[in-house]
C-alpha cells in the first residue's frame, strides 16, 4: 500500500533571498541556462547531463515509478535530484550512503537552493539513533562507577557541558570529543534502548525532537542505515522510525544490497550482551531494586563467555566471518547455549517482578528476551532463506543469520510500497548495463535507466597504468614486485597518494616494506579516526595513506592533494565468506554461473568506485595504478575495463612517466560547475 501523501502547505520553513517573478515549475528552468543559478551566480555554467538527469527524476515522481540512473563523477546529481523533489511538493526522502553526504546535503546543498531557488523549502536531517544522545542512559552513566574511571576523566566535562547547550543532540556537534571516545558507547541512544512515550525524559529527548522535525518537513535526509532500520522496525500497523513519505531517492545505491542484509539479518554478540548487562546494572540501581542482581549480572556474562568461546573463528588477519553450520552445535555447544538462555531467562524474571520500580527496568525485561528469541532464531536457521556465521572482529565475537537474498524484501518493502523510487550512483552499472543491480535489489518489471557520462576528459585528466610483468597475486613474489611499483609511483608524483588494498593483510605488509623506502609522511587506515587522517592527508599535500575498503568510497579529496590512486588486486568478495557462499550456491542451484554473474560484476562495481577517488573536479590530473595482472591476462577482466572511465592507457613505467611529466602543472583546486560551491 502506498504512503500516504503529505498536505503541500507544511512546506513553508525556509525563505530565499531570491524570488522568482514566475514560480518555477520544472527542474529544467531552475538548472538551465536561464534559471536564477545563472543569472545570479558569476561562472555558473549549465550541464546538458544534469539536465537530462533532473528530468528523468522528475518523471519519476511525476509519473510515481522507478528510475536507475548512473550519474558518473562531477555531473551535479545531487542537485539534479534535489531540485525536482523540492518543485514536487511530495514528500521525499533522500537516502543517503554515508554521514559525509548527509551533512553534505543539509549543510552546504540545501541552504544554497533556500538561497537561490526561489521557493521555499522544509527539510529535516534523520541519523540513525547512536548518533544522538539518550538523556536518561547518560544521567545513569553519570551515577554509575564507571563515571569516575579515569578513561573518562577528560571526556565526562565536555560531555556535560555539551549536554547543557546543543539544540539537536547530534554526535556530529561535538568536535572537542575524540571521534573514537568510549563514553560515547555508555549514553547513545539504540532501538535497543530505547522506551519512548512512558521515559521520564521523551519530551525533552532528542530523538522525540527528531521525529517532530521530520513530521512537519517535505524533504527528510536520511541515511540508508537508518531507511532500512525503519523498514525492519515497521509493522502493518505502523511504527518505524520514518514518518509517512511519497518518494525516496537513494543515492549511493551501490551500497544498498549490503546494508539491507543487514538490517534484515540478526547479530548476537559478546559487546551486545555486555552492554546490555552494563544497562541493567544501571537502571535497577537508579530504580534501587538491585537487590541480589550481582549474581544474575555475572551469570549471564560469564554463560555468554563460555557459549561464545566454544564456537569457531574466522581465519587470517581480516578474521574474517566463518560458517556456522548445523554440525557446530554439538552437545558441548548447545549446553552453554542453553545455559546462556536460562541465564537471560533469570534475570528477565527478575526484572519483570520489579517492572513498578521504573519503565527503564521493564525494558530491561524485554531486552533480554529479545536476545533469547535472537540467539534461538540464528541457532535454528532456516537454510532456506539465511546462512548462518560467527565473526571476531576485536575483542568483540559476533553470531548472524543473514538473508541470503533480498530481492524479494525489496521488492515487497520498498518497491511495491512506495510510490516513486530513484536509484542513483556514479557506479551503478557493470560495462554498461543495469541487469546486475536490477537483478540484485529486485527490479524485475520494466523501468526507466539512464546513464549520465562524467563531464571529466579522462583521457585528458586520468592514466590507467597496467603495468606488465606483475606476479599473480597469489604469487610468493607479489607484495616485492607492488612494493617496487608504489615506491616507484610515489616518487613519480611526489606522494599525494592513496594506496587501496582488498584487505588488511595486504595494506599492513604493504604500508611495513614501503615505509622504510619513502620519504612522505605516511598514514595507515587504523592508527587514528579516518576523519583525522584524511584532514591530515590534505593538509600535507604530499602525503600517502595505505588504506582498505571504508576508503575506496565516500572520500573525496579534490585537488593536487590526491593524484595518485594504487590498487592492489582487483576487489573480489572474500570466496570463503559465508554469505558469498551461500549467493554462489543459490545461483548455481539456478542453473547460472555464480563468478560471472555474481563475484565479476560486484567487483568491477568495486573498482569503479576506487577509481573515483582519483578526478574531482575538472582541474584534477593523475594516475591509476591497478597491480593485478588478471586484469588484462584474464578474459573476464575485459568487464572490469569497460567498466571504467576511459583514461589514458599506459602498461610501462616509460609511458606513465611520460604521461605524469605531460601534467606536472599545478592543478587549482578550482569549483565545480553545476553543483553547489564549496
Amino acid at each position: 500500500m502506498a504512503r500516504t501523501p503529505v498536505n503541500a502547505t507544511l512546506h513553508v520553513a525556509l525563505r530565499t533571498s531570491f524570488v522568482l517573478s514566475v514560480a518555477l515549475v520544472r527542474a529544467r528552468e531552475a538548472l538551465g541556462p536561464n534559471g536564477p543559478f545563472s543569472t545570479t551566480l558569476p561562472g555558473y555554467e549549465h550541464r546538458e547531463s544534469q539536465l537530462a538527469m533532473a528530468d528523468a527524476v522528475e518523471r519519476a515522481l511525476d509519473a510515481e515509478g522507478v528510475l536507475l540512473v548512473e550519474a558518473g563523477t562531477g555531473t551535479g546529481k545531487t542537485l539534479a535530484y534535489l531540485v525536482p523533489a523540492i518543485l514536487s511538493g511530495k514528500r521525499v526522502v533522500i537516502s543517503t550512503g554515508t554521514k559525509t553526504l548527509q551533512d553534505q546535503i543539509m549543510e552546504r546543498d540545501l541552504p544554497f537552493l533556500s538561497r537561490h531557488l526561489g521557493v521555499p523549502v522544509n527539510a529535516a536531517c534523520m541519523k540513525g539513533l547512536g548518533n544522538y544522545l539518550c538523556l536518561r542512559r547518560y544521567n545513569e552513566f553519570k551515577k554509575s562507577p564507571e563515571a569516575n574511571l579515569a578513561l573518562h576523566a577528560r571526556a565526562l566535562p565536555v560531555l556535560q557541558k555539551w549536554s547543557e547547550l546543543t539544540a539537536s543532540g547530534d554526535r556530529a556537534e561535538l568536535d572537542a570529543l575524540a571521534e573514537d571516545a568510549p563514553i560515547w558507547s555508555h549514553v547513545w541512544s539504540g532501538s535497543e534502548t530505547r522506551i519512548g512515550a512512558r521515559c521520564t525524559y521523551f519530551e525533552d529527548c532528542f530523538v522525540t525532537n527528531m521525529r517532530r522535525n521530520a513530521e512537519a518537513a517535505q524533504i527528510l535526509v536520511v541515511n540508508h542505515h537508518l531507511f532500512f532500520a525503519d523498514l525492519a522496525t515497521r509493522n502493518p500497523g505502523g511504527g518505524g522510525i520514518l514518518p509517512q513519505y511519497d518518494a525516496v531517492v537513494f543515492d549511493e545505491a551501490h551500497q544498498i544490497e549490503d546494508i539491507a542484509t543487514e538490517f534484515f539479518g540478526v547479530r548476537v554478540s559478546t559487546t551486545r550482551i555486555e552492554t546490555f548487562v552494563r544497562d541493567a546494572q544501571r537502571a535497577l540501581s537508579a530504580a534501587k531494586v538491585d537487590d541480589g542482581a550481582d549474581l544474575l549480572f555475572q551469570n549471564v556474562l560469564n554463560t555468554s563467555a563460555g557459549f561464545f568461546s566454544a564456537l569457531p573463528r574466522g581465519a587470517g588477519a581480516d578474521q574474517a566471518r566463518a560458517m556456522l553450520n548445523p554440525e557446530v552445535f554439538t552437545d558441548t555447544v548447545k549446553q552453554r547455549m542453553f545455559s546462556l538462555d536460562a541465564a537471560l531467562e533469570a534475570l528477565a524474571a527478575h526484572c519483570k517482578a520489579r517492572t513498578g520500580a521504573s519503565e527503564a527496568v521493564a525494558q530491561v525485561a524485554r531486552r533480554a528476551t529479545q536476545i533469547r528469541d535472537d540467539v534461538a532464531t540464528i541457532a535454528e536457521g532456516d537454510a532456506t532463506t539465511h546462512v548462518n556465521w560467527t565473526e571476531q572482529r576485536g575483542r568483540s565475537v559476533s553470531i548472524g543469520a543473514s538473508p541470503v537474498d533480498i530481492s524479494a524484501l525489496m521488492r515487497d518493502e520498498v518497491l511495491n510500497r512506495t510510490r516513486a523510487v530513484v536509484f542513483t550512483s556514479a557506479t551503478l552499472s557493470t560495462s554498461s548495463s543495469f541487469n546486475f543491480v536490477k537483478r540484485r535489489l529486485g527490479i524485475e518489471f520494466e523501468v526507466d535507466e539512464l546513464m549520465v557520462p562524467s563531464p571529466f576528459e579522462y583521457q585528458a585528466q586520468a592514466a590507467l597504468y597496467l603495468p606488465q610483468g606483475m606476479p599473480d597475486p597469489r604469487d610468493a613474489n607479489y607484495f616485492d614486485a607492488a612494493t617496487r611499483e608504489v615506491v616507484s609511483l610515489v616518487e613519480l608524483t611526489g606522494g599525494g597518494a592513496f594506496v587501496l588494498c582488498t584487505s588488511l593483510r595486504a595494506m599492513n605488509e604493504l604500508a611495513k616494506r614501503a615505509t622504510p623506502l619513502l620519504k612522505q609522511t605516511i598514514f595507515v587506515q587504523g592508527t587514528a579516526p579516518k576523519g583525522v587522517i584524511l584532514d591530515s592527508f590534505r593538509r600535507d599535500g604530499h602525503a600517502v595513506l595505505f588504506a582498505t575498503a571504508s576508503f575506496w568510497e565516500g572520500v573525496d579529496v579534490p585537488g593536487d592533494a590526491l593524484r595518485l590512486v594504487i590498487i592492489d588486486k582487483l576487489p573480489f568478495d572474500v570466496p570463503s565468506d559465508p554469505l558469498v557462499v551461500a549467493r554462489c550456491k543459490r545461483i548455481e542451484d539456478a542453473g547460472e554461473q555464480p563468478f560471472m554473474t555474481y563475484l565479476v560484476p560486484s567487483a568491477a562495481i568495486s573498482l569503479k568506485q576506487g577509481f573515483g577517488r582519483l578526478i574531482r573536479s575538472q582541474n584534477d590530473r593523475g594516475i591509476v595504478a591497478i597491480l593485478d595482472r588478471r586484469i588484462t591476462t584474464k578474459g573476464y577482466g575485459k568487464v572490469f575495463l569497460r567498466s571504467l572511465p576511459d583514461a589514458a592507457r599506459c602498461s610501462s613505467r616509460e609511458e606513465v612517466t611520460a604521461f605524469w611529466k605531460s601534467h606536472q602543472s599545478v592543478r587549482p583546486s578550482g569549483a565545480r560547475i553545476g553543483s553547489t560551491p564549496s
